[in-house]
Formats: structure tokens, C-alpha cells, sequence
């Protein structure tokens, strides 16, 4: 293990990929070994004039979004942050959110970029573990928690200031100008739910950014012309983190955004702004699909389509084939560490998630009870099935303030654990074969079962609860909680119990429980714990929604006050 990377507020980082195969990697040209504000600059240099960012605001080119960034970078510098700062970012998609980013790196600073939505604790956790001594926000709620966190000396927001935050906007008398960064610094913390009680926090370098992340959207595009990338999911997400860290600071691409999903908006985008590649998660496509017709719809511009945060049902990518006329890729993923796609094979049936790039990251199938000596030492051939380990270029360094998750999901020798069982074929393709955390992954994002059990059992009604996912057409799977009240209590709503979960716990809206299962006994397996496969065969049998019926479905099962369901319902997917 490498010397570790300090914050000014003490947080250790530290890199569990030997040096040797990160030499290895920016000696074979999959790193660039610079860092990512300077080559961003390179990029200023050779295309001013380029469209960086174009969002409903209109475009802005190299040039002037350099010129944004300096601006902010001399702010933030101006309060004294800059390397071994960590600094938060929960920012909507957008110019700003972009500018964020990129001056951050700009300082040397590490950026804890997370997606935005109602409720404070995401908020508290990832500022306090992180000890991030600054932060930009566009909500007043966020800017509010700061009184709770000590160590967040600054916060900041673009155009006018307000209670407790500068202004981005107003520029700063001081000085500044940029250092090159140790490229195996960290740059960038990636934020996933995962299957933790709590957000996981991985970090990423500047080569692992730019090097092994970037790699996987070369291998998408294939072209000697610049991408434009159509990023639909949340910039600060594991996924967006292909927008301004890739596509802009390592690729000198553009970067097409808006700062909500509207399908038919987004349609008429593609038109107007003719992006070579859309990046959605499959339920985003679904309805991408499903939408009638426009006058004058032009999809010639675009390369292909790209799916990843959640298994690709075969009939989504069938109906998106046919409604934009262009290839759809999958891309088996995740914050953690772990990419595969097919770009190379071709979707189908027989062709998995496609072949492991080892300008990205090698996968490996390891005996699920392997330990870590073995886990490095003996891969199991082709055909066996196992749990699936990745390291590659685009590996991160560690988790943020967790040791536990490195001893989990980190081998003695840098691997990934990802938790996933899979397959390698006969052909080196990779093939998912499913999960092995407690999550449910609802329209692409990934729900904690964990944290909304921990939360359920502190309200009062309730004795015991237990969460499960239930397969759903349009989004995958909606989360469903279990419960068996305690006795004498009432029995509790689906709307109640999602306003304690909202107000009383600070749970994000997006982790709510769409679903209500009332149970008098919870089904026990042979060692006593509750059997949540059962549990998912009697959710699925009565709330699992076919094709075209969920408006009806919802108000039937969700119990006697369907206006309460709708409102639930609405609010989730505003999450």
C-alpha cells in the first residue's frame, strides 16, 4: 500500500492498488498521467471555440466555460481551500453543476459530488464522514444543515448569496492560478446507496478518471470526430460521472444535459443538439421508447444508445432499437469499481454483457468462499459460475471512511469484490447471473434495504419489517415493505408510514416504499431469520404490475385511499 493521501481535516485515502500495476497501466498509455484541470486545459488550447456544455440555458464553449471555472477555482481558493480539501457538490444538471466540478480540480480539491432531492440524510452522513471542509448547494434546506456539521467551514452557491452561503458569482480580488496535481491523487468520490445502511464513498484518481473511466467511452464511440454526449441521469451520480470528468476534462467532447428527465423533451434534444450518444438507465429508455412520433424527429446523429445502473429487460432494448434506429449498448457497471459492455459483442442472448477491455478493468470469476490469497491466485475457467471480481485501470483507490467496506469488498492485492455472481463463457464474454447484496434497483438506482428496514423499526407501530423488491415493467423492480405491527397498535398506511420515514428520519423521498405488505407472522427460514424469499413470493404474486396496467394495478392494491397512493407514488419518482 502506498503512502496515503491526508485531508486537511484528517480523513485518510489510501491506494489498495499496488504501485507496480498502476506504473503498468500509464506506461501501456490506458492513463494519461496528468491531471484532470490540465488536460481540460489542453483541451481550451486546441478548440476554444468547441461547444463544451449545452443545457436548456443555450451553449457554452471552451473558452468561456474555462473562463467560469478560473473564476470559481479563485473563489474557493480565496477562503483558503484547495489540495486535501474535500468539498462537497449537490448541484441539478447543468452549466453550474459542471463549473463545479471542474474548479474544484482546478484547486487540487478532491469533489464529493452527490445527486440532489429532498431530505437531510444523505447530506449529514457523507459531510460528516468526509469531514468536507466546503460545499456548494442550490437548495436552502442543504445550506441550513451546516450548523450541524463542524467541519464544513464554507458553503457556496451560485448567483445571489443567501444566509450562510457566498456567492460563486462574485469574483475575487485574489489571485490564482493552477498547480499540476499528483495524478494518483484523488479527484472525484463517488456516492452509491449500494447495500449499506449508509451512502458508500469510493474515491477516485485522476488517472482512474481519466484513464480507465474514459476508456470505456472510447470503446463506445469509435469515431475520429468529438462525442456528444446526451447524459440523462444525474451528473453527480456513479453513472454521470462519465459527463464532465470524461466526456469534457479527458475526452474534449460535448456534453448535452438537462436538469430533469422529460422524454419528449429529451427527444426533441436529440433533434435540435444532435448528440452521437444518449446515456440513460433502462427505464429512461422505456419511455424514451414508448413516446408517439414528433413532426420532423431527426435521430441520424446519434452512434449508439447506452444503458447501464440496472439489468437491460431484452424488450426495452427491442422497442428502443426500433423507436431511435440505432445500436443499444449495456453496460454492466457500478461506483465500485467494475465495467463490461458490449460494444464489442453485439447485444444478444449469447453474448452476456460483453467482453472484459483490460484498458479498463480485467474480471475475474472467483469461488464465492474464496479468500483473498485465492482470489488472486485461482480464477475459475470458463462455464463456472462465481462471484465476480474486477481491477483495471479505472479501479479506485478505497472507500471514504469506511475500513469495513475495504476488508469486504477489497482484496490483499487490489481486486474488486463486486458482489454480483457471474460467468465467464468459452469466449471470455462476461455474463450477470445476479445479485448478491440486499438491494432493490428501482429505475436504475439502487435502494439500500437495510437503511429502510433500520428506519421502519423505529416507528412505533411497527414490530418487525422486512423489505423486499418486486418486479415491475416500467422501473425494475419498486421497493416493498413488510410489516407486522405491533400489538395494540393501529394499523399503520402506506402514507404514514412514508411521512414518518420523510420527516421524522430525513429519509430521501426516492427510498420510499411504494409498496405495503401487512403480515401477522413474518414467514421464518430454517435458522430463525426471516425468509425474504418468501416474502418476495407473496409480494410478487400480489402487487407484480404486467405491461400497461400500472395506473390501475397501483389504485387497487395500495390499499383504500388511492389519492394518498398517487401522491406517494409522484413523490417517489420526483425523488
Amino acid at each position: 500500500m502506498s503512502e496515503a493521501w491526508v485531508s486537511n481535516n484528517g480523513v485518510e485515502i489510501h491506494d489498495l492498488v499496488p504501485a507496480a500495476d498502476r506504473r503498468a497501466w500509464a506506461a501501456q498509455g490506458h492513463c494519461p498521467d496528468r491531471d484532470l484541470y490540465t488536460l481540460f486545459r489542453e483541451h481550451v488550447r486546441q478548440h476554444p471555440g468547441r461547444e463544451a456544455v449545452i443545457d436548456p440555458a443555450g451553449s457554452m464553449d471552451y473558452a468561456s466555460l474555462d473562463a467560469h471555472v478560473r473564476r470559481v477555482a479563485a473563489v474557493l481558493a480565496a477562503v483558503g481551500l484547495g489540495e486535501r480539501d474535500i468539498i462537497a457538490l449537490r448541484l441539478p444538471n447543468g452549466r453550474h453543476a459542471v463549473v463545479a466540478e471542474l474548479a474544484v480540480a482546478a484547486i487540487g480539491a478532491v469533489a464529493l459530488a452527490y445527486p440532489p432531492g429532498r431530505g437531510s440524510r444523505d447530506t449529514l452522513s457523507l459531510l460528516g464522514r468526509s469531514r468536507a471542509r466546503g460545499a456548494i448547494f442550490t437548495d436552502p434546506l442543504d445550506t441550513a444543515l451546516r450548523r450541524r456539521l463542524p467541519h464544513l467551514e464554507a458553503v457556496f452557491t451560485f448567483g445571489r448569496g443567501r444566509p450562510g452561503a457566498l456567492s460563486l458569482d462574485t469574483p475575487s480580488r485574489r489571485g490564482w492560478h493552477p498547480r499540476p496535481v499528483d495524478p494518483e491523487a484523488p479527484a472525484r468520490i463517488l456516492v452509491s446507496s449500494g447495500s449499506e445502511s449508509e451512502p458508500k464513498m469510493i474515491a477516485y484518481s485522476h488517472n482512474a478518471m481519466a484513464g480507465g473511466r474514459a476508456n470505456y467511452l472510447r470503446a463506445l464511440h469509435r469515431g475520429d470526430a468529438p462525442m456528444r454526449n446526451l447524459v440523462l441521469v444525474p451528473l453527480a451520480s456513479s453513472f454521470g460521472s462519465c459527463g464532465t470528468s470524461v466526456t469534457i476534462a479527458a475526452l474534449g467532447g460535448t456534453l448535452l444535459v438537462r436538469e430533469s428527465f422529460d422524454p419528449a423533451a429529451t427527444l426533441r434534444m436529440i433533434t435540435a443538439e444532435r448528440p452521437t450518444h444518449v446515456f440513460g438507465v433502462p427505464t429512461m429508455l422505456r419511455r424514451l421508447a414508448d413516446q408517439p412520433a414528433l413532426p420532423d424527429e431527426d435521430f441520424t446523429s446519434l452512434r449508439a444508445v447506452v444503458s447501464s445502473g440496472a439489468a437491460l429487460p431484452r424488450a426495452t432494448a427491442d422497442a428502443c432499437r426500433r423507436r431511435l434506429g440505432r445500436p443499444v449498448i449495456t453496460v454492466y457497471g457500478s461506483s465500485d469499481g467494475v465495467n463490461c459492455h458490449t460494444a464489442a459483442t453485439g447485444l444478444s442472448p449469447y453474448t452476456g454483457t460483453g467482453l472484459p477491455d483490460p484498458a479498463v478493468a480485467e474480471i475475474r470469476i472467483v469461488d464465492l468462499h474464496a479468500t483473498d490469497s485465492r482470489a488472486h491466485a485461482n480464477p475459475l475457467p470458463p462455464g463456472q459460475p462465481g462471484e465476480i471480481y474486477a481491477k483495471g485501470p479505472m479501479t479506485p483507490l478505497c472507500y471514504v471512511a469506511s475500513p469495513d467496506l475495504d476488508a469486504r469488498y477489497r482484496t490483499a492485492t487490489g481486486w474488486v469484490r463486486t458482489g454480483d455472481r457471474g460467468m465467464l463463457d468459452q469466449h471470455g464474454r462476461l455474463h450477470v447471473l445476479g445479485r448478491l447484496k440486499q438491494i432493490v434497483v428501482r429505475g436504475g438506482y439502487n435502494i439500500s434495504l437495510a437503511e429502510v428496514e433500520r428506519e421502519l423499526g423505529a416507528h412505533p407501530a411497527i414490530a418487525e419489517v422486512a423489505c423486499v423488491g418486486v418486479p415491475d415493467a416500467d422501473l425494475g423492480e419498486r421497493l416493498c415493505a413488510c410489516v407486522r405491527e405491533a400489538p395494540g397498535a393501529p394499523p399503520p398506511t402506506l402514507e404514514s408510514l412514508n411521512e414518518f420515514l420523510e420527516r421524522e428520519r430525513g429519509l430521501e423521498r426516492r427510498k420510499l416504499p411504494e409498496l405495503l405488505l401487512r403480515v401477522q407472522e413474518m414467514p421464518l427460514g430454517p435458522t430463525g431469520k426471516i425468509c425474504r424469499r418468501t416474502l418476495v413470493t407473496m409480494t410478487s404474486e400480489r402487487y407484480a404490475r404486467p405491461p400497461g396496467r400500472r395506473e390501475e394495478r397501483d389504485s387497487a392494491v395500495l390499499g383504500p385511499d388511492p389519492s394518498a397512493t398517487a401522491r406517494v407514488r409522484r413523490s417517489v419518482r420526483r425523488g
